[in-house]
């Protein structure tokens, strides 16, 4: 089969077929940004969105070096061990000068992407909010559509990512070192707020101790916030991703979470929301496209920057006239 040479149909097929080679195809066709590409995409997302799957999102944070792909390997193999099928999806973050990414998480995850019951894809988060890429949502649909149980979506741990990530998740993951500093910098920047649950990573050898003691500190900073909508008090638990220790607790408290929130309805209701959020965000996008690919803007925009550099026009009124092409159009 010569996948480059695939029909749209074709490709939606061996997505329902779990073919792996032409479920990469189409997740790197939604990440295109050709025009072309864009109207196979949208055939292919149309159709794999309405495909029902019973699946569970999970999102993943934590401070570069707090073992956020150890862990994912070692919780994603525990997990394949369990029979389930899971996806992997992790954000390298661009160079804002060469816009390269170095794309290592496969690198780092040897053994699980060896793993016939898991699939990782890393992309490059290019200049989409704090790592998280424009396409993370269209992934997960494909993923899920081919069969995929369980998805994990890792972020690079910096700037608003978590808040994207957030936003598109089931369940949102927080993992912690003990005795790094961070315990009073994490509640200032409001991330223990969105975390459905906190894990003290690297809990082994000298470290188990620390890490009850930062178990207990992060347990009595929980009570500091108001509870959640959805009525869940998030735990904190302990864990170490290289002696596998830990991961069936948290799976447990990850797969109860879901069921929980699926008696109460608040399952459903997140996901409605994300969606709501999705089109909005997909309206936002297109229209910042639709700005910049216009001939009379391309033509106007220049000058009008040049203007507003020399300070002979302020950014607002160069900003009304590049709309108002949009508005007569």
């Amino acid at each position: 089969m010569n996948i480059a040479n695939l029909s749209t149909t074709e490709i939606i097929e061996g997505i329902f077929s779990n073919n792996i080679a032409i479920v990469s195809k189409a997740i790197t066709i939604i990440e295109s940004t050709k025009p072309e590409h864009r109207i196979i995409a949208n055939k292919i997302i149309e159709a794999c969105i309405s495909k029902k799957h019973d699946t569970i999102r999970i999102g993943i944070t934590g401070v570069p070096g707090v073992g956020k792909s150890t862990f994912i390997e070692q919780f994603g193999k525990m997990l394949t061990g369990l029979g389930k099928k899971v996806a992997v999806l992790t954000v390298d973050p661009s160079s804002s000068r060469t816009k390269g990414s170095i794309l290592g998480d496969k690198t780092r995850m040897q053994e699980l992407v060896k793993d016939p019951n898991a699939y990782i894809r890393p992309s490059a988060s290019g200049s989409s909010l704090g790592g998280v890429t424009r396409k993370t949502r269209e992934s997960i649909v494909i993923l899920e559509a081919a069969g995929f149980d369980i998805i994990l979506i890792e972020t690079i741990g910096v700037g608003q990512s978590e808040t994207a990530v957030h936003g598109m998740v089931d369940f949102f993951l927080l993992l912690k070192l003990a005795g790094a500093g961070d315990e009073l910098q994490g509640i200032k920047r409001g991330i223990i707020e969105m975390a459905d649950s906190i894990v003290i990573n690297k809990s082994d050898g000298n470290n188990v101790q620390n890490a009850a003691q930062a178990k207990m500190e992060f347990a009595r900073a929980l009570h500091m916030f108001p509870p959640k909508e959805n009525g869940w008090s998030p735990e904190v638990l302990t864990c170490s991703a290289i002696e596998n220790k830990g991961l069936e607790e948290i799976w447990k408290l990850i797969f109860n979470y879901c069921q929980t929130m699926k008696e109460t309805g608040y399952f459903n209701k997140n996901r409605q929301q994300q969606n709501e959020n999705w089109l909005i965000q997909y309206l936002e996008q297109e229209l910042l496209s639709k700005f910049y690919q216009n001939p009379k803007t391309k033509k106007l925009l220049p000058l009008l920057k040049e203007e507003v550099m020399n300070g002979n026009t302020s950014p607002f009124s160069a900003a009304e006239k590049l709309l108002n092409i949009l508005s007569t159009n």
